[in-house]
């Protein structure tokens, strides 16, 4: 058995050098062309809307603010918040989705399939419902809360099984958990009255976001996207098996505790902000896998880079679709997602 294991490590240690020595560049250009993209999509995006504003004015509201010129007071106090947040949750949700995928092993894992995004929107129903005079920052903590229990149910659910976890079997108790925490929360809605005040995080979007918002929210999700690159090289290792980081000194235990904190704090704080956002954390870790290998110190900025970018084009959508009426940005992004999941989930049975 250990010499099984020790051929394992020295062959999967061949294949990552191997696959580190082709994908950097990939990477890199990922990287850079995406901030690029990501830097005109922001712009593009704060110019657009119902009034229609020029690229010139918001370089001049961004550098040259100046209060008594209407437009200045749109692209400050309305656009950029809320195309920053969109930024900033589309990071966190494919962050969150690929430090899943690395740890659990598992292709179909999203914070919106695992319970999180359900959790945490349940705890926020409850805010709404008995403290409805709560801070953003309670709500961000409480969110957390939610999603820690969502995510330590489902695990809970999908181990008890005989046969113990399994990736189908976690995506099942996901699902059914999730949908029992959307009716409860729909409940709480109808009874308290809060059907209008949940109505946005059932939707899923950013129109509502504020700079006070971004600024309680803007150091968690820094911290945790630190913390996810300090670990990544750990996630590489057990994306290969318990038993081969274990065999490449990896403290497993310790690696998978410190991820399920980041992966809270990202969904967590995100859901508080824009709703029960799905499949991002699905989707853009498999597309970046594709282009830059297995190596999670390529996968986990680059994701955070495209899933900014699918957040802010996907918000720019929304608002073209039906102007000037706005499409639900979880909707515009389930359109990709759903199909996308159905697609794994066939290529996953295929394969057992």
């Amino acid at each position: 058995m250990n010499q099984q294991i020790t051929t394992r490590i020295g062959a999967d240690k061949g294949a990552i050098k191997r696959e580190f020595r082709s994908r950097p560049w990939a990477a890199t250009l990922i990287l850079v062309g995406g901030l690029a993209l990501l830097l005109l999509g922001i712009a593009v995006s704060v110019s657009f809307g119902a009034a229609d504003i020029k690229l010139s004015v918001v370089w001049s509201a961004v550098f040259h603010f100046d209060p008594e010129i209407m437009d200045h007071q749109i692209i400050r106090e309305l656009r950029l918040p809320r195309v920053l947040g969109g930024a900033m949750i589309g990071a966190s949700f494919a962050v969150a989705g690929a430090i899943m995928q690395g740890m659990t092993r598992n292709p179909l894992a999203d914070s919106g399939l695992m319970g999180i995004n359900s959790g945490a929107g349940f705890a926020l129903a409850l805010c709404f419902a008995f403290f409805p005079n709560l801070s953003f920052m309670y709500l961000i903590l409480y969110s957390f809360v939610g999603a820690g229990v969502g995510a330590g149910v489902v695990y809970g659910i999908g181990s008890l099984a005989k046969g113990g976890l399994t990736p189908a079997r976690l995506v099942l108790a996901g699902a059914a958990f999730s949908a029992l925490l959307s009716a409860l929360s729909e409940g709480v809605a109808l009874y308290f009255h809060i059907g209008q005040d949940l109505a946005f995080w059932y939707a899923g979007g950013v129109a509502g976001t504020k700079w006070i918002q971004l600024k309680i929210m803007f150091p968690w999700i820094g911290a945790a996207l630190i913390g996810a690159m300090v670990i990544s090289r750990s996630i590489t290792m057990l994306s290969l098996g318990d038993d081969v980081a274990k065999g490449l000194g990896q403290r497993t235990g310790l690696v998978k505790l410190a991820g399920a904190l980041i992966v809270l704090v990202l969904a967590g704080s995100s859901v508080a902000v824009v709703g029960a956002v799905g499949f991002i954390g699905l989707i853009i870790p498999h597309l970046t896998r594709f282009f830059v290998g297995v190596d999670y110190r390529w996968i986990i900025p680059c994701s955070a880079i495209l899933g900014s970018l699918l957040a802010v084009f996907a918000d720019l959508t929304a608002r073209m679709i039906n102007p000037p009426n706005e499409t639900p940005l979880g909707a515009i992004i389930a359109l990709i997602g759903v199909p996308f999941f159905l697609y794994l989930a066939r290529k996953e049975r295929r394969e057992l």
